[in-house]
């Protein structure tokens, strides 16, 4: 049972949200990254002209204000005498001895047609459009604003708010919609309810039963398993209507496209699902301005139905709180309340071995990964086959040492269910392995007493004499599971456990029969967890609505061959200041090159002219020492890298990331300058 559901009653969403305000909020289609509630999109060509700052913006459009009237008073009288000489030459009365009348009609079409000139002509060059928007519009925009209210005092009805439980009316369940208008309901529950709703629209034979319940508890129907319906202490910025989470704002800067410039940026289950790698030393804010927001987001979005997430990190690290979580996972904590199990993500007892076999490998030993898969398979097969369960810690590690009353006590439980013959040779292979030099059961045995410890003692039990174990092959359901793992008092065996729970992930995430929850998993230092198997499992799960986000301090800590790999597997990447050169440059390879123009300007000595022109030239030299020369100015468009390791390596100030995105409908975006602090 998960934790959450014996610490009381679900907590009321807060009565001063504006649901009905919430829903009508624009949320205009825009790029990834971009987030999307109240955003206001920019005309690129727009947003190039307010490049000009205000001051030199302001003095044209005055100069050529005044030059235009100017222009205007006289280009008026010169008109009106060019046409009356015309008339008196060509004898054209209307215009010779105008009538009172035509001499108006004439004035008027002259003042109009010389007013069109000079605005047409001046209003270009003084940018009298770009001045109209940035400052008149806005000042318009706000009297008109202010005076909507009396308007409305005076009898205008205004436009209300949408109602957000319209489609339940038309549908015939008033009652619940009623019961739903008279209470508080947030933002997590309207994305629940909603959820419910589309199930009923594909069955509408429960549709009764979902009206009874609506209208039986209201904002807290369809609940999730805890009976929560928000996280305490949250504190993120959230639109699940969109399911992004906003983790700061992409900066007006001549590298960032211009439809980002100035707008949120947000992640969204379409990014993640391509996963992200993030890379920055410790206090760059990595934690706080990604993991955190991250697995705060996946765990509203599972209370609202819409995901599942696991969340792995230190036990200090600031990843939420434990009331953020159903299950807490935390090896070495005497008052953990959940185990792990061991095989968690595979059904076939020779995949959880080899998983399992993966993550007690140390990095150095990694080419000896395929004897030690089958070395464990040989073991763990014939045990489960025999007892009908997995072997514990000290079990398998009796089994791969080879110590006689284990191994006799697996042939005697083979022989009796007649299991014997078919595992016999394995068996056999496994006892002719023992005491040679290259046994992997020896060194698979020496890396299980790292688990077999007092403080782990009931952390791994499979005979159900420990704690409850928690299977990662549940992602099916909207849980949220923390991961604490003791880093401090046993890193050797934090490292083994960071690898077999990722691995166990990216194994359950792809084998999903019901793929319609978002699992994601949040690893806050992933430089244990990754190996060849999970790098080549972040790539297949781009297709089961699933992802991850990865951090790392550096990629050194990493083996030189996976790199590579790995910057090919993720779909998004993300680069903190005082990043190493090192690092800066699989960056800055992976975000490749664009044209830009470059303007150069080159200067000659002057050489032109005749014996005057060099005699003034010379003259000049020998008064003042310098010489006379002529400007060239060249401009071509060039290949420069996006984002060079140099910049990335120094140039990013403090609170500051540069991020690229990879949607999972193949969608990309260039590398964002974003201020994680806006």
């Amino acid at each position: 049972m998960p934790q959450q559901a014996a610490r009381g009653l679900p907590r009321p969403p807060s009565p001063s949200f504006d649901l009905a305000g919430w829903v009508a909020e624009p949320r205009p289609e825009a790029d990834p990254g971009v987030y999307r509630y109240g955003h206001r999109p920019i005309d690129p060509g727009r947003a190039e002209q307010a490049k000009v700052p205000a001051g030199p913006l302001l003095l044209r459009a005055g100069l050529n204000a005044v030059v235009g009237w100017f222009a205007y008073v006289y280009g008026v009288q010169l008109l009106v005498y060019l046409l009356v000489r015309i008339g008196i030459e060509t004898g054209i009365g209307p215009l010779a001895k105008p009538s009172p009348s035509q001499a108006v009609l004439v004035l008027l079409l002259a003042n109009a047609a010389v007013l069109a000139a000079a605005i047409k002509l001046f209003g270009r060059m003084g940018r009298w459009p770009e001045v109209w928007r940035r400052y008149a519009a806005p000042l318009l925009s706000r009297t008109v604003t202010q005076e909507e209210p009396a308007a409305a005092k005076g009898g205008a009805e205004p436009t209300g708010p949408v109602d957000p439980w319209a489609e339940l009316r038309h549908a015939g369940a008033e009652a619940a919609a009623q019961r739903l208008d008279r209470e508080a309901v947030g933002d997590v529950d309207y994305v629940r309810i909603r959820r419910a709703w589309e199930v009923v629209l594909r069955d509408p034979e429960i549709l009764p039963a979902f009206g009874e319940q609506v209208a039986a508890r209201g904002g807290a129907a369809c609940a999730h398993p805890s009976e929560l319906r928000d996280l305490p202490g949250r504190s993120g910025r959230h639109d699940l209507l969109t399911r992004q989470v906003r983790l700061g704002a992409a900066q007006d800067v001549p590298k960032n496209p211009p439809a980002h410039r100035g707008s949120g940026f947000a992640l969204d289950p379409a990014v993640l699902g391509t996963s992200l790698l993030a890379v920055g030393p410790a206090g760059t804010g990595k934690t706080s301005g990604l993991a955190r927001p991250v697995a705060e987001a996946l765990c509203l979005q599972a209370l609202a139905g819409t995901a599942c997430a696991v969340v792995i990190g230190a036990a200090d690290a600031d990843l939420g709180p434990d009331a953020w979580y159903d299950v807490v996972i935390a090896p070495g904590d005497p008052g953990s309340v959940y185990g792990l199990d061991l095989y968690g993500a595979g059904q076939d007892p020779d995949e959880a071995a080899a998983r399992l076999a993966d993550a007690l490998l140390p990095d150095e030993l990694v080419l000896r990964a395929e004897s030690a898969r089958t070395a464990l398979q040989q073991v763990v097969g014939p045990f489960q086959a025999a007892f009908r369960r997995y072997p514990g810690v000290r079990e398998l590690r009796e089994l791969l040492a080879g110590e006689p009353a284990a191994v006799e006590a697996l042939t005697a439980e083979l022989r009796a269910g007649g299991l014997l013959e078919r595992y016999e040779r394995e068996l056999q292979h496994r006892d002719r392995q023992r005491g040679r030099a290259d046994d992997p059961g020896m060194l698979l045995a020496d890396r299980l007493g790292l688990l077999d410890r007092p403080a782990f003692e009931g952390c791994f039990a499979t005979d159900g004499g420990g704690r409850p174990p928690f299977a990662m092959r549940v992602l099916d359901h909207p849980l949220r599971v923390r991961v604490k793992l003791p880093e401090l008092s046993h890193p050797e065996a934090a490292r083994m456990l960071y690898r077999l729970v990722v691995g166990q992930f990216v194994q359950a995430a792809v084998a999903r029969e019901d793929r319609s929850l978002f699992a994601g998993l949040v690893v806050d230092d992933a430089s244990a967890a990754l190996d060849a198997h999970v790098v080549r499992g972040l790539q297949r799960m781009r297709g089961t609505n699933a992802g991850a986000v990865l951090l790392l301090r550096t990629l050194v800590d990493l083996p030189e061959a996976l790199r590579a790999p790995l910057f090919g597997a993720v779909g998004c990447r993300m680069a903190f200041p005082g990043i190493a050169p090192w690092d800066g440059r699989l960056f800055s390879e992976a975000w490749g090159t664009h044209l830009v123009r470059e303007t150069a300007i080159t200067h000659a000595p002057d050489t032109s002219g005749g014996m005057l022109r060099r005699a003034g030239r010379l003259g000049r030299k020998a008064l003042s020492g310098t010489t006379a020369q002529t400007e060239s100015v060249t401009t071509r468009e060039v290949e420069r890298q996006r984002w060079s390791p140099s910049d990335l390596a120094h140039a990013l100030p403090a609170g500051h990331a540069v991020i690229s995105l990879t949607s999972v409908n193949g969608a990309q975006v260039p590398p964002l300058l974003i201020d994680l602090r806006a």
